[in-house]
C-alpha cells in the first residue's frame, strides 16, 4: 500500500513566502501613512491646547500674552542683546512662557516667575523670569515640553535648548521683527529710558509695519483684530533644525547672509537668499553656504525666546519656503511656517481653530518688497498685503475680504 505524505513542496513554500513579501511591501507604506496621520492629529491637538491657553490668558488678563516679556537689564540694554546675561532675560521671553499656567505647566511657571537657586553662584539666585535665553545652566530653558513639540519633528537635544514647533504670527512684514513696538527700559535709578532717541517715531514705525495679531513687546487684545478672529492667523507651526543645512530651519554665515546697509536685501526681496540655495536640492543651502551654517542659532531652538528665528512666523513667503535672514540671531529674519508633515503646515487661527495650510496657497508676489518705514521703495500705511491670500490671513485689521477656501 502506497503511503500518502502531507506537506508543502519547496516551490509552494517559495510561492507563499513571495506572496507574504508582496503583501508586507504593500502594507508598510499604509502603516507609515497611518502613523503620520496620527502624529499630524497629535500636532493639531497640541496647537489647539495652545489656542485654549491663549484664550484663557486673554479672559484672565484682557490681553494676549505679551511676546517679548520679562525683566530689563539694569542700566538699559538693546532689546535684542544680552543673550547670556545672568541678571535679566532683557524681555526676551516668548508668549509660550506667559501661557504656561494655562497649559498645565504651573510648576514650570513657578520656577521661572520666582527666583530659582543658581548652583553656579551659590547662594545668589537667578532673577525672577530667568536669565538671558542662551544661558544653558538655567534648567527651565533646557526643559523640553511635549505640548510645545510636533510628534513628526525628530529634532532633539544639543546644540538646541528646549525646542518648540509653534510660533507667534507677527504679520506680513519682518521689518523691525527684532525691535517690536515702543520699547522702554528701566534704568538702575528707577527712571525710564526709551531705546529709540525719538520714541514717537518708533511708535509710528511700529504702527506701519507690525500688522499681525502679535506685536513684539506690544500689549495686544482680541478687539485689535478687526478682520475677525476666524480670518486671522494667530500662530503658526515651524520645523526645528536638524543640523542638515535645511534652508527652512538654519541660516548661513555672514558671507551669504543679508548684510547690506541696514540689512535691506531681504526687505526689498524676501526671496533674495534663494541665490544661495543648492540648485540640485532647493530645500538646502548650497555647499558653500552650508559650510558656514550656525550650529547653535537655528529655527525653534529656544521655546522661551521671542525673537524671529526661535518663535515667530510671518505670512510673506509660502509655507516651507527658505529663510531670508541676517547672520545673527538678533537680526530681522523673514521666517514662514514649516513642518515635517507632507505638503504644508498647521496654523492656529484667532478663534482657536487649527487649519492645515498647503504649500500651494495663493501668496501673491513673493519677490515684492515688504511694508516698511524706510529706504526705497517705502510703503504706504494701510496698503493691502502684497502676499495674496497668505498675507491677508496674517494681517489683523487690513479690511481684506477672505473669499477663498483655505
Amino acid at each position: 500500500m502506497k503511503r500518502v505524505r502531507f506537506g508543502f513542496t519547496l516551490v509552494e513554500l517559495l510561492v507563499v513566502i513571495a506572496i507574504i513579501g508582496v503583501l508586507v511591501g504593500l502594507l508598510l507604506p499604509a502603516v507609515q501613512a497611518a502613523r503620520e496621520a496620527a502624529r499630524r492629529m497629535s500636532c493639531s491637538n497640541n496647537f489647539k491646547q495652545i489656542g485654549l491657553g491663549i484664550h484663557n490668558y486673554h479672559a484672565a488678563y484682557q490681553s494676549l500674552p505679551i511676546h517679548g516679556n520679562g525683566t530689563d537689564i539694569p542700566g538699559g540694554s538693546a532689546p535684542w542683546s544680552s543673550l547670556n546675561s545672568t541678571v535679566s532675560n532683557n524681555r526676551h521671553g516668548s508668549f509660550l512662557i506667559a501661557i504656561l499656567p494655562f497649559v498645565e505647566q504651573q510648576a514650570l511657571w513657578e520656577q521661572i516667575s520666582n527666583p530659582l537657586a543658581n548652583p553656579g553662584s551659590t547662594p545668589n539666585p537667578w532673577q525672577a523670569m530667568g536669565p538671558g535665553p542662551a544661558v544653558i545652566a538655567y534648567a527651565p530653558w533646557t526643559t523640553e515640553l511635549p505640548g510645545y513639540r510636533c510628534p513628526s519633528d525628530p529634532g532633539f537635544g544639543l546644540p538646541a535648548l528646549g525646542r518648540t514647533n509653534y510660533g507667534a504670527c507677527t504679520g506680513d512684514s519682518s521689518v523691525m521683527s527684532r525691535e517690536g513696538a515702543v520699547y522702554v527700559q528701566t534704568v538702575a535709578n528707577g527712571a525710564t529710558m526709551p531705546y529709540s532717541s525719538n520714541n514717537s517715531t518708533q511708535a509710528e514705525r511700529s504702527r506701519l509695519v507690525h500688522r499681525g495679531m502679535f506685536v513684539l513687546f506690544g500689549r495686544m487684545q482680541f478687539r485689535d483684530t478687526l478682520d475677525g478672529l476666524a480670518n486671522t492667523i494667530m500662530c503658526g507651526e515651524l520645523a526645528t533644525d536638524l543640523g542638515d543645512a535645511d534652508n527652512r530651519t538654519s541660516r548661513p554665515g555672514s558671507a551669504f547672509a543679508d548684510t547690506g546697509s541696514g540689512r535691506n536685501e531681504c526687505r526689498k526681496d524676501p526671496k533674495w537668499q534663494y541665490q544661495h540655495h543648492d540648485p540640485l536640492r532647493p530645500q538646502f543651502w548650497s555647499p558653500a553656504a552650508a559650510a558656514t551654517v550656525s550650529a547653535t542659532s537655528a529655527r525653534g531652538y529656544r521655546w522661551h525666546d521671542c525673537h524671529p528665528l526661535f518663535s515667530q512666523i510671518h505670512t510673506i513667503l509660502p509655507p516651507n519656503s527658505g529663510l531670508c535672514t541676517g547672520f545673527n540671531d538678533s537680526h530681522d529674519q523673514t521666517v514662514t511656517v514649516s513642518s515635517r508633515h507632507q505638503g504644508g503646515a498647521h496654523v492656529l487661527m484667532g478663534d482657536g481653530a487649527v487649519k492645515f495650510i498647503t504649500d500651494s496657497i495663493e501668496a501673491g508676489n513673493s519677490n515684492r518688497h515688504m511694508v516698511s518705514y524706510h529706504g526705497s521703495p517705502a510703503s504706504e500705511a494701510g496698503e493691502p498685503s502684497p502676499y495674496g491670500l497668505w498675507g491677508a490671513l496674517g494681517t489683523r485689521a487690513n479690511k481684506e475680504v477672505i473669499d477663498t477656501a483655505f
